[in-house]
């Protein structure tokens, strides 16, 4: 329990100290916004700081805080350690600058940032990556919303798209999506999300009122548990790409600059960005609290450990049986609302590196179905074949944790050209070029080598991101 506890206090305390460091390398002044500059009443409108920071949130959890928390904690309870670690030196700075800025520059997509700060040739790199990330995502989210939606209340164990429940279930979500991508901002995320983020934070709050009721089973760190994987897997570079959502995610770019164009003061950046992934990592901790304890009270089998099963196990544990299915309803929430939101950041990076307007409702369609239609194809594929969802989900992983590494190197040139330390964003940019190269270079989804091997081509990887960086850095300079 002490471990859990100071995994806490790193986290709140960097938020209080740290955040405000960023905050001050940025230095947010008094222009006008673009969500004032641009209002078009469709993707720029003002919204109000803590409405922003609760619709921030919701789009950028997803399924990572629970699913990646309760894989991440089978490492032990050096999860508790490096998880806010991560948030306060990595995820937080991460979201900070890509939401920044996008508001510093009229509201650009994370594409239209990599083209402005890295070159043209980086920008046709990443505007594909992103885009099947976007993809796998949706398709990913349409998934396990709708086999937990099923599973939990209707009771269904066949989840094959054949049974007309698992497909009906389906198909509302896909609508959904579609509805909410097409619709203005403030009509639909911009009234429901407030209350759908609050939904989550009481939610994750009644699992930890429930280690209060119950008692929980918690590990504390020490050196002969510094990783216990049942299945051996490294802490580098397997942690760091399990653990992405509440340690560092480069989805969480796609939604910052979404939001970036409904940020009312620049000063509330802090808040929304900074804060609200704070407050993502605060949900992993407590969650990967819930699963160690499942885990050790061997009430999870065998074949479930590390599943999107774990979720409903906790939820009957430590909360009590008449409020159970509000923290379910939370969860299936998230990859919902960061579903629908990864397809209306597709759309308007499309749009905007395409230069088509989007106050026509008819120019966002036209934009929208092939998306749609690419997405179902995603999702009918990994329905049929079995093992899809890993290999889906595995690969998302690993464009999702490469794109933060741009994120971070146009954020490491703008505090270049503003003279600032800019090592606040280089130093976890490289880290992350090490971490996701040794991932594919060493995965069956990538190279298959030898760890050892995939981690010295990392390393010449790294070194060459580096000289990149620094002959960019002089010509700010």
């Amino acid at each position: 329990m002490i471990t859990f506890i100071f995994g806490i206090t790193i986290l709140i305390f960097g938020y209080i100290f740290y955040s405000n460091y960023i905050e001050k390398l940025f230095a947010p002044d008094n222009r006008q916004t673009p969500a004032h500059k641009y209002n078009d009443g469709v993707d720029f409108v003002p919204i109000a700081k803590n409405r922003n920071a609760l619709i921030h949130l919701l789009n950028i959890a997803g399924m990572g805080p629970i699913i990646g928390a309760i894989e991440g904690i089978l490492f032990g309870p050096i999860a508790f350690i490096l998880i806010p670690l991560g948030c306060i030196f990595a995820g937080g700075v991460h979201d900070y600058f890509a939401g920044m800025l996008s508001v510093r520059n009229r509201g650009m997509q994370i594409t239209g940032l990599i083209h402005k700060y890295l070159g043209k040739k980086a920008f046709k790199i990443f505007i594909i990556i992103i885009a099947i990330m976007l993809l796998l995502l949706a398709a990913v989210f349409v998934y396990t919303a709708g086999d937990l939606f099923v599973e939990r209340f209707m009771e269904v164990s066949d989840f094959s798209i054949s049974n007309p429940k698992v497909l009906g279930t389906y198909i509302v979500i896909i609508s959904y999506f579609i509805v909410a991508t097409l619709f203005p901002i403030d009509k639909i995320i911009g009234k429901f999300y407030p209350i759908l983020g609050l939904m989550l934070i009481i939610g994750t709050g009644f699992v930890l009122a429930g280690f209060i009721i119950n008692g929980v089973n918690l590990q504390n760190l020490n050196l002969s548990n510094f990783n216990i994987h049942p299945d051996n897997l490294p802490i580098i570079p397997m942690f760091f790409m399990t653990v992405s959502c509440g340690l560092l995610s480069g989805f969480h770019s796609t939604q910052a600059t979404i939001i970036s164009r409904t940020v009312d003061k620049e000063h509330d950046g802090k808040r929304i960005f900074y804060g609200m992934m704070c407050l993502e990592s605060l949900i992993a901790i407590i969650w990967a609290a819930a699963a160690m304890d499942v885990y050790s009270s061997n009430l999870v089998a065998q074949d479930l450990i590390g599943t999107v099963n774990v979720i409903n196990i906790i939820a009957d544990k430590f909360v009590p049986f008449n409020l159970a299915f509000l923290v379910t309803i939370a969860i299936i929430i998230l990859p919902i609302t960061s579903g629908d939101t990864a397809l209306r950041g597709l759309r308007i990076t499309i749009a905007e590196a395409l230069n088509v307007e989007q106050k026509n409702i008819i120019k966002r369609l036209e934009i929208v179905i092939p998306i749609v239609i690419c997405v179902l194809a995603v999702l009918i594929w990994a329905k049929i074949h079995a093992n899809s969802f890993s290999l889906i989900w595995n690969y998302f992983t690993f464009f999702n944790q490469l794109i933060a590494v741009p994120t971070l190197c146009c954020a490491t040139i703008f505090l270049a050209k503003e003279k600032k330390n800019y090592f606040v964003t280089l130093l976890p940019a490289l880290f992350y070029v090490f971490i996701t190269m040794s991932f594919i270079f060493s995965e069956k989804i990538g190279f298959n080598l030898p760890l050892i091997h995939a981690e010295i081509i990392g390393v010449l990887i790294t070194f060459a991101v580096l000289m990149y960086m620094i002959k960019h850095i002089r010509r700010q300079k």
